[in-house]
């Protein structure tokens, strides 16, 4: 089994021992994206809407360097500190994904998150061949 290493300047880079995403066996594994800006390194403060799409497009990002998109993603994980935002995330997650393409998805509230963030959300996606 070969690790193909995963790494962007177009997501937020990793603060810790982990990688942003891995590629094994032409499947993709991303660590959870919180709502960084990777052009100032810092998290997003405007609508919560924001922060999710603000994931996404740090997600989107990852991906397309492993040699993927976000219609290939297969399961997300979301990680949320209020259950109330869960109408908002089915909102940005309508928009953007095409709903006949929509992959399997976990949705569970957690106490905290890094950063003092209120969203992160993970990824498994198939490589684009």
């Amino acid at each position: 089994m070969e690790k193909k290493i995963i790494k962007t300047d177009k997501a937020p880079l990793p603060i810790g021992s982990y990688n942003q995403a891995v590629v094994v066996n032409g499947l993709i594994f991303t660590a959870g994206q919180i709502a960084i800006d990777p052009s100032t390194g810092k998290l997003i403060e405007s609508s919560f809407k924001d922060r999710v799409n603000q994931v996404f497009d740090n997600l989107e990002n990852i991906l397309m360097a492993a040699g993927s998109d976000l219609p290939h993603v297969v399961k997300f994980t979301v990680f949320l500190t209020n259950l109330e935002n869960y109408a908002d995330v089915n909102e940005v997650f309508n928009g953007r994904l095409d709903e006949g393409l929509a992959p399997a998805r976990s949705l569970v509230e957690v106490s905290a998150l890094p950063a003092g963030t209120d969203i992160e959300i993970e990824c498994v996606a198939i490589v684009n061949e």
